[in-house]
């Protein structure tokens, strides 16, 4: 499969993506890609391009598309879940989210600024865990090693054949595989299992790869053309309107501020915030997710689903690095 070098040389960054995870004593440099700028959130590839982006971007029947570049093993893009899933509840009317995958890995065929085993990695997801306080267990690159993004990329493609709803809870589920559980998503066997436990045909999803394989080289190189160079990239979009970029990890409001920008009367709804309602809604979910979704602290969002699990009237999945809140 062809790689991009855009992407191949960005690909331990979005890997490893914590601002605060350089090595200690050692100088950042604003040219180097494998180093992530703190102010961002993301590693950088540098570019002697002009950074504005004036590609148009078609909407569908709502005013504004989020148009996001992303990949399955991408930590930044777990990183932003919580902001995802609020926005999907307060401007899900009028905003539509459209996934396109990136390309992370490609194959393990490099080697630069010390990097060139999954080994390598394994600790810095350890530690990206904590910067966006959401459970990542970096052992899976010890235990049981991804060879690539491409397979579980590419399932995605194939899941949004049969259903585009299902293809994102099918995502969800192979980062909650990934990122908590140490599967290898790039097998088969736990491709097909996220697959059923989203609600996918995972015999047509099988059927379906092939093709969407030609749909995933399609997205590689609209990421380039829309001059993407790191994860999570998100365009919002409305009309005939320049889009404006959310680049990297950021905060609820930058979202909330593209959206209004492109359409001032994009409508904000309120939604039920008690743990019955955002359960049923989002039946797996991270303290974290917890805490934004019911706008309390962490430390109160910990309490209430302690209380929660006390009462069994939730179950939870413990990883090393934190946990998932389960609907029973």
């Amino acid at each position: 499969m062809r790689k991009l070098p855009v992407f191949f040389t960005a690909v331990l960054c979005m890997l490893l993506v914590n601002c605060t995870g350089q090595t200690k004593n050692k100088p950042m440099s604003n040219t180097n890609p494998l180093l992530c700028d703190p102010a961002t959130g993301v590693c950088e590839i540098p570019s002697t391009q002009d950074s504005h982006i004036t590609a148009k971007t078609a909407t569908g029947q709502k005013p504004v598309k989020l148009v996001y570049f992303t990949d399955p093993i991408c930590s930044s893009c777990w990183g932003i879940e919580p902001q995802l899933r609020k926005l999907k509840l307060e401007y899900g009317q009028d905003v539509e989210i459209e996934y396109h995958m990136g390309g992370l890995l490609p194959d393990w065929s490099y080697n630069s600024g010390g990097i060139s085993k999954p080994s390598d990695v394994a600790h810095h997801w350890d530690e990206v865990s904590a910067y966006y306080n959401m459970p990542i267990d970096g052992d899976v690159w010890l235990e049981d090693p991804l060879d690539s993004s491409y397979p579980p990329s590419i399932a995605f493609m194939a899941a949004q054949y049969q259903d585009k709803e299902k293809a994102v809870k099918f995502l969800r589920q192979m980062r909650e595989m990934v990122f908590l559980q140490k599967k290898n998503i790039a097998k088969w066997e736990h491709i097909a299992t996220a697959a059923t436990q989203a609600g996918l045909d995972a015999v047509q999803l099988k059927a379906d790869y092939e093709r969407a394989t030609i749909a995933f080289k399609e997205d590689l190189q609209y990421a380039r053309k829309m001059g993407v160079r790191g994860f999570p990239t998100v365009f919002v979009t409305s009309g005939d309107q320049p889009p404006t970029m959310v680049y990297g990890f950021k905060p609820y409001q930058a979202f909330e501020q593209g959206i209004q920008k492109m359409h001032p009367t994009a409508s904000k709804a309120a939604y039920v915030k008690d743990w019955p309602q955002l359960f049923a809604v989002y039946p797996t979910m991270t303290t974290r997710e917890f805490a934004e979704l019911s706008e309390i602290s962490l430390v109160d969002a910990e309490k209430v689903l302690r209380g929660l699990l006390e009462e069994k009237a939730i179950s939870m999945y413990s990883s090393k690095n934190g946990v998932m809140w389960m609907k029973k």
